[in-house]
């Protein structure tokens, strides 16, 4: 673990508008540490889900690289906002600068919501990284800026089509880490119980980074 560091992997270029959370690069290194402890457990294709500019997903195929452990073969950089892919692009190219490993890193520009009954992508990744907006958009004071909005709120769609997005995509083995934080301050909180129990879904709560919760997400036996 001594390639983790404990802030940042290497500089991210992102918009002046909005600069991600520590909370992007402390998933990264939650599920680069559950991979280390799950060996068995094989990624061929991944997807960073809400993307942004692709820290999570980046940082992710960074410590997997430099520590010597398989990374996938495709990654997909999931995003709804157009403006972040330039950003991406110049990240992308900072990490195959800094590693030498065969892998294919794909930017898609795409609404969660639309992908639900996409069938290129059902059942597609073995592995789905996901730090989503954290607000309902009743909660909160809203920005004048609708790009400051779309990262904080769920404004085009909703938590329940990203967990619909979630078993649509995975693997039969296949696993996603979202992070959620608790709306119990806002009067509001997430129904996970609600949400889930018409899917085939299990959740588990293992982990918090920062005060937001880590949920591990799989296909129901």
């Amino acid at each position: 673990m001594s390639t983790v560091n404990q802030i940042y992997t290497f500089q991210y270029t992102q918009p002046e508008g909005y600069r991600f959370s520590q909370d992007s690069v402390f998933l990264a290194q939650f599920v680069f540490s559950w991979i280390q402890k799950n060996p068995g457990h094989k990624i061929n294709r991944m997807a960073d889900l809400c993307s942004g500019c692709g820290i999570v997903g980046l940082d992710l195929l960074f410590h997997l690289s430099q520590n010597h452990k398989p990374v996938p073969l495709l990654t997909d950089f999931i995003e709804v906002q157009p403006i972040y892919q330039s950003f991406f692009e110049k990240n992308k190219q900072t990490l195959l600068d800094k590693i030498n490993t065969d892998m294919a890193l794909n930017y898609v520009s795409a609404n969660y919501a639309d992908l639900i009954f996409d069938q290129a992508i059902q059942s597609k990744y073995d592995l789905i990284v996901c730090n989503p907006p954290y607000f309902k958009t009743t909660q909160g004071r809203l920005s004048p800026s609708e790009f400051k909005n779309r990262c904080r709120f769920f404004m085009d769609s909703d938590f329940p089509h990203l967990i619909k997005f979630l078993e649509h995509a995975l693997s039969e083995t296949g696993t996603a880490f979202v992070l959620l934080r608790s709306l119990i301050d806002h009067g509001d909180d997430w129904n996970l119980t609600e949400i889930f129990k018409s899917l085939k879904l299990s959740f588990e709560y293992v982990g918090i980074i920062r005060g937001t919760d880590v949920i591990l997400i799989y296909k129901s036996m």
